[in-house]
């Protein structure tokens, strides 16, 4: 394997040509400035024969003035090569199909037409003075013998590189490794390899073809591509770098920041367990998980998040521990009893055994209403018990039985809502502690989805002109606003010194 791997990257070409994507001159300049700032060494920015738009992408990257080697893809003819000739490329990237399935149905030739026309483009390349890298279309289906001939001819006709596409991703690491060595025995140049992911096979065959001796890979950021889409850059040399032990010349620390680039101008979205770059890629939920990765990293990621310019991530749900919801917290600037941690974490569980995904918003504003409620053991007020009747033609009712000093009192009330219902009954059922007014109410945070977290606020006074404020947070906005009102009141009774 040679020390450096160098990265040839089809993003703007092979990546473009996904289902759907389209970009302008103007997000191609984009993407290859940061491509350019990423490191790789070439940057196929195109097809200059396939449009107008095409060409003044090539006119924008130019003028950029980027260290990356430009590229342009032709195919072996004349229109082809001479519009990829006209955008003044470093290198011009010459293809043609090999395999017997491509030359008989697609293009009704022979292999020696094929050969010859192979021949004489990839010299009309070099006769104008540029950089030539050839591949043979589906070469991983292509004769091993007539391959073999191809390739000695690419290389005698001037061909600086040699790419072996696996243009419709049945390659097995083994297979190409084995190609990649066969090849090597035939011809000098280097040698890269382009494989697509219909077998979800591209970056280990990318790797083997490495392994093997190619010191070229040609790959997409997020493995953008045709169909199932080609080797993605993030992986490979990631592999490379930490798994082999090889260099390129990728500045790893660009790698989240180009992939979300690409993601927000091609409209391609990631699968969240997508490695390096995918949302869960650096997230913990389980207790064991995130407890070993708080104490050391090590314990369960294979490199540092900072590498690839991300950071950890803590994620709240069932399978959470204390360790999880603590760090969530603290880094917040809250900082629990272990009392309240237990109530926090409990009700986080609750949230996700019902099937919600719990966010940090979620997270934050439980951990508010606990640690803002009464020390349990000192709450004067207690609910045991809420129903709540509304509907349409129906005038909204609410019944509560609360525990108040120990003893139990029930009441109902109507109002304009089940929300105004319910706070009415617990005003009722307190009248006799204290004669409480509700100065405040307001929802402060809720976070999407129908099961959301309704965080509220609520501020209330007594007739002796005490103020105090409390919050609740539950999914069911009526239960928030009713956790806020006992809550406040306790705070307030607390005040007065009843209890």
């Amino acid at each position: 394997m040679s020390e450096i791997i160098r990265i040839f990257d089809t993003t703007l070409r092979d990546g473009e040509q996904a289902p759907g994507v389209s970009l302008t001159p103007e997000q191609k300049l984009e993407i290859a400035i940061q491509l350019d700032r990423l490191g790789v060494d070439v940057i196929e920015a195109g097809f200059p024969v396939a449009s107008e738009g095409e060409r003044r992408a090539f006119k924008l990257i130019k003028e950029a003035g980027l260290k990356a080697e430009i590229c342009a893809l032709a195919r072996a003819d004349q229109r082809d090569v001479d519009a990829a000739i006209s955008v003044e490329p470093d290198s011009i990237h010459v293809f043609y199909s090999t395999s017997d399935i491509h030359l008989k149905s697609v293009l009704g030739v022979s292999r020696e037409e094929a050969l010859e026309r192979i021949i004489k483009y990839i010299t009309y390349v070099k006769d104008h003075g540029f950089i030539c890298e050839f591949s043979p279309m589906d070469a991983t289906r292509t004769d091993l013998e007539f391959l073999k001939q191809v390739c000695r001819a690419a290389e005698e006709a001037g061909a600086d590189r040699l790419n072996v596409p696996d243009t419709v991703g049945v390659m097995t690491p083994k297979r190409m490794y084995d190609l990649i060595m066969e090849l090597r025995r035939v011809v000098r140049i280097p040698i890269s390899v382009h494989c697509h992911n219909d077998f979800g096979l591209a970056v280990a065959n990318t790797l083997a073809g490495i392994e093997a001796g190619a010191v070229q890979a040609h790959v997409t950021v997020n493995g953008i591509g045709e169909r199932a889409g080609n080797a993605a850059l993030e992986e490979v040399v990631m592999a490379l770098n930490l798994l082999y032990g090889k260099k390129t010349n990728i500045d790893t620390r660009q790698i989240y920041a180009t992939s979300q680039l690409v993601r927000r101008l091609t409209g391609v979205q990631l699968q969240p367990h997508k490695p390096i770059v995918g949302d869960n890629a650096f997230a913990h939920e389980s207790g064991i998980h995130v407890r070993g990765v708080v104490v050391d990293p090590c314990a369960f990621e294979p490199f540092s998040p900072e590498l690839v310019g991300r950071v950890r991530k803590i994620v709240a749900g069932k399978h959470a521990g204390k360790h999880g919801i603590k760090t969530i917290l603290e880094e917040s600037g809250l900082r629990p009893t272990e009392n309240q941690l237990d109530e926090i974490v409990k009700r986080v569980k609750e949230l996700g055994d019902k099937g919600k995904t719990v966010t940090d918003t979620d997270v934050l504003a439980i951990a508010r209403s606990v640690i803002e409620a009464p020390i349990e053991g000192m709450k004067a007020v207690n609910l045991e018990e809420l129903v709540v009747v509304t509907g349409t033609g129906v005038i909204p009712t609410s019944s509560v039985k609360l525990n108040v000093l120990g003893k139990e009192y029930v009441s109902a009330e109507t109002g304009v809502g089940p929300v105004d219902a319910s706070l009415k009954a617990i005003q009722r059922v307190i009248q006799n502690l204290a004669r409480i007014s509700l100065r405040e109410f307001r929802i402060e945070a809720v976070t999407g989805g129908s099961d959301a977290i309704a965080e509220v606020i609520v501020k209330i006074e007594d007739e002796t002109g005490n103020l105090v404020s409390a919050r609740g947070a539950r999914e069911d906005i009526v239960m928030a606003s009713v956790e806020a009102m006992i809550n406040a009141i306790n705070k307030l009774l607390a005040r007065r010194s009843i209890h």
